[in-house]
């Protein structure tokens, strides 16, 4: 037997341009006004609505620069994002799990997938740079330390290997 998996709203707010937390306050206000899914939420929406409405009127006053109308928009700002992370809880224990459910709120869901995180030398960049009778002759060692720095080899081909404990390089 599989387990349901908890769906989740998208709320990483922190780089997110200000029109942008407009419009997803607008789209969860939309959504969660007359939705019989979600018949008590922890926020009043019409307080809600007024919050979104005042950022909207800051965001365009700021436009000017003023320090004391900027500072009045990033309060306001914060506040509207504290709203949408509870209506956020709030759409996200009551939504049964069901994704049309979930939707219907206005809330987007955050991905589930996990990406796997890269290695800065993957086996096939490595195999390219391992030595071959083309290029120089090099100690793993010292291909790691030359790949570390960014710098090629200045020895050309058809010259062979460079003598024992000399080799020529130059940053790439």
């Amino acid at each position: 037997m599989s387990k349901a998996k908890t769906i989740r709203p998208l709320d990483g707010f922190t780089g997110v341009p200000d029109a942008d937390v407009v419009s997803r306050g607008i789209a969860v206000h939309t959504g969660m006004t007359g939705n019989s899914n979600f018949p008590s939420p922890p926020v009043d929406l019409t307080a809600f609505k007024t919050g979104i409405d005042s950022l909207s009127a800051l965001i365009a006053e700021a436009l000017d620069g003023s320090k004391k109308v900027v500072a009045e928009k990033n309060k306001q700002r914060h506040a509207v994002i504290k709203m949408l992370r509870l209506l956020g809880r709030y759409v996200e224990v009551n939504c049964k799990d069901d994704m049309a459910i979930f939707k219907s709120s206005g809330f987007e869901p955050a991905s589930t997938t996990r990406l796997k995180p890269s290695r800065c030398l993957t086996p096939s960049v490595r195999s390219s740079m391992a030595p071959t009778p083309d290029n120089c002759w090099f100690t793993s060692r010292l291909l790691r330390t030359l790949s570390a720095t960014n710098c090629v080899v200045a020895q050309s081909p058809a010259a062979g290997p460079p003598p024992h404990g000399r080799l020529n390089w130059s940053p790439a």
